[in-house]
């Protein structure tokens, strides 16, 4: 069996990766020579996107666009461009939009330091190490800075709290008019003030979305469940690499309340762990809310952990995507777009082509 998937994952991507070769043709082609259900919406003004295939909802979270302009009427046109009908959204882009005082943090920092050079192609490989390094440190903040982030975030919760919901219903009917659905706002609340947290969740369900996320931690998951209860939606808890600790289990986190769910971050799970992420979606499915799918390369592997354009990695993209299909698990499978973008690309076309490898797979 497990012969019989990588030929077919192979097969797959051989098929993929030679149909983007020619991707300027294949624009030119009408959707309907392939399905009548489920298109990818052209690139045209007006047009409402469609990425439900096969009973599978391909979505993307806005992060994938961090490096283009944000904000709200940014964020429905590269919808519209990649064919994208559902989202999780960042809160940033619209809190921005609603006329959030501006974070010092942007531009505090320089970028990040640039990777190690690689060892010469005669040296030996070295052993990938277990778990990958830990991230570059960034510098410790002086106190002007530390100064000017308390004020922001004073500024933020004054903002916060008197801000009326009903600007966010707005902005749902914006996402709504234009065939847009947000399942999940990723507020990441839980280092705010209880009342901030409580704006969190209202924001939410005027958005109409499943629920708020945050990364996942004990703590967080004790301090948002409430509110989730409260408001009759989830506390969604996104995953690193957490499953490459020895005995890591979800179990503790889903006891503290129903309420509490997971957004199982498939690519981080596959590269830290070498195991395959139906293990866990397919344990874990009813407490799932959303998976962020992405390749990579995995622990054994040089480079190891590391992502890659879909369908050059090691990741089984395409047996997830299965088996959501198969088993009709009201999964949102959401695009996050962390591998690098070639100068002649950008962000939107780099999703747009991650929907097309999704709906090869599913239709």
């Amino acid at each position: 069996m497990e012969n019989n998937n990588k030929l077919k994952r192979n097969l797959s991507r051989r098929k993929f990766l030679g149909s983007t070769a020619t991707v300027a043709a294949f624009s030119m082609i009408p959707v309907n020579l392939f399905s009548k259900s489920a298109p990818v919406a052209k690139d045209q003004a007006g047009t409402t996107p469609n990425s439900n295939f096969g009973g599978v909802q391909i979505g993307t979270i806005t992060y994938s666009w961090r490096s283009m302009p944000g904000g709200v009427e940014n964020i429905i046109k590269y919808c519209k461009e990649a064919g994208i009908s559902s989202i999780e959204l960042m809160s940033g882009d619209v809190e921005e939009y609603l006329g959030a005082p501006k974070n010092p943090m942007m531009g505090m920092f320089g970028p990040p330091p640039p990777p190690p050079p690689k060892a010469p192609a005669s040296a030996p490989a070295a052993a990938p190490p277990a778990t990958p390094p830990p991230a570059p440190q960034r510098p410790e903040l002086t106190a002007e800075q530390k100064a000017q982030i308390a004020k922001y975030n004073e500024e933020m919760k004054t903002w916060r709290l008197s801000l009326p919901m009903s600007k966010f219903d707005d902005v749902k009917k914006m996402f709504d008019d234009a065939g847009i659905k947000i399942h999940i706002v990723k507020f990441s609340p839980a280092r705010w003030s209880d009342e901030e947290i409580d704006y969190a969740f209202k924001a939410a369900k005027a958005l109409g979305t499943k629920g708020v996320t945050e990364e996942l931690g004990m703590e967080a998951v004790k301090k948002l469940a409430p509110f989730a209860e409260k408001h009759g939606l989830y506390a969604i808890f996104h995953t690193h690499m957490q499953f490459a600790q020895p005995g890591f289990s979800y179990d503790p986190f889903m006891a503290v309340s129903p309420a509490v769910m997971f957004n199982f971050d498939s690519g981080h799970f596959f590269g830290s762990t070498g195991l395959h992420p139906n293990t866990i979606i397919e344990k874990y499915h009813d407490r799932i809310v959303s998976i962020h799918i992405k390749d990579k390369t995995g622990p054994k592997t040089d480079p190891a952990n590391t992502n890659q354009v879909w369908g050059q990695g090691e990741c089984p993209v395409e047996d997830i995507l299965l088996l959501i299909k198969q088993k009709g698990w009201p999964i949102f499978c959401d695009i996050e777009l962390e591998y690098d973008i070639k100068p002649w690309s950008d962000a939107v076309k780099e999703v747009k082509t991650c929907v097309k490898y999704a709906r090869q797979i599913l239709i």
